[in-house]
């Protein structure tokens, strides 16, 4: 049974791995026009420091604790042991679920590269995998004409998960923007494109264990990634000690 713990202004949703799972899984047999945020310091502070975010959070179905930072944070507040549920392992355990169960997936950003990967891992790992689409949307703003088509092509596609790699925050206002328009859940997941598709690796477990994931994705990628890890990591930090200090 999930629920809700607030890390500064954000509700997380907190819970097992396998509810999460099921939870989303239901919201797409549903084809609910939900949508599923992976909230990572990076999201947390973002929300934080714009209220136009902070409503796109509070309006998600499900706020997942990506980042071990908020889980740890989310679970010191719940009074239990919280596990992260970040996307790149979310992504593997819902499509194989999915396979199981006959649910459909449908894939939207990155690359036409990173997309023809995953659906090869996906065909050689998961034969029985309903694949119905893919989408390597422009890296740019659509035009009226290119909305209306992408959301009729994923409608007729139908899936009942609709995985989404736009980059935070543009997937998860992307997301928003489109609950009521789109007739699945969709899920925010960034990163996890690539690593599914084998185009990046992922740190061992026992260095996940350490928080040493956002080090390892710096050093791939210093010049983007520099700001946000050592500057918004910091103000977490900060925000967090006078949130405690202050009782509120």
């Amino acid at each position: 049974m999930l629920s809700k713990q607030l890390v500064l202004n954000s509700g997380i949703s907190t819970g097992s791995f396998d509810d999460f799972v099921e939870s989303i899984l239901q919201l797409g047999a549903a084809r609910a026009s939900a949508y599923v945020c992976c909230a990572n310091v990076h999201m947390v502070v973002e929300a934080h420091r714009d209220a136009s975010f902070q409503q796109v959070l509070d309006d998600a179905s499900l706020v997942t604790p990506d980042g071990g930072p908020v889980a740890s944070v989310a679970g010191w507040l719940s009074g239990r042991r919280q596990e992260r549920v970040a996307g790149m392992d979310l992504v593997p355990a819902l499509l194989a679920e999915a396979a199981r169960r006959d649910q459909a997936v449908y894939f939207y950003g990155t690359t036409d590269a990173v997309l023809a990967a995953i659906r090869e891992r996906a065909a050689r790992e998961l034969p029985t995998l309903r694949v119905v689409g893919t989408c390597a949307p422009p890296f740019r703003a659509l035009t009226a004409a290119e909305e209306v088509e992408h959301v009729a092509a994923i409608n007729a596609a139908d899936p009942d998960l609709l995985f989404v790699a736009l980059g935070c925050p543009r997937q998860e206002r992307w997301m928003a923007d489109h609950r009521g328009k789109i007739k699945a859940c969709m899920l925010g997941v960034g990163q996890a494109f690539l690593v599914y598709g084998g185009l990046e690796e992922r740190l061992p477990v026992w260095a996940r264990k350490l928080w040493l994931e956002w080090a390892y994705r710096l050093w791939l990628e210093p010049r983007r990634l520099w700001r946000r890890y050592l500057v918004t990591n910091s103000r977490f930090l900060y925000l967090m000690a006078r949130k405690t200090l202050s009782g509120k």
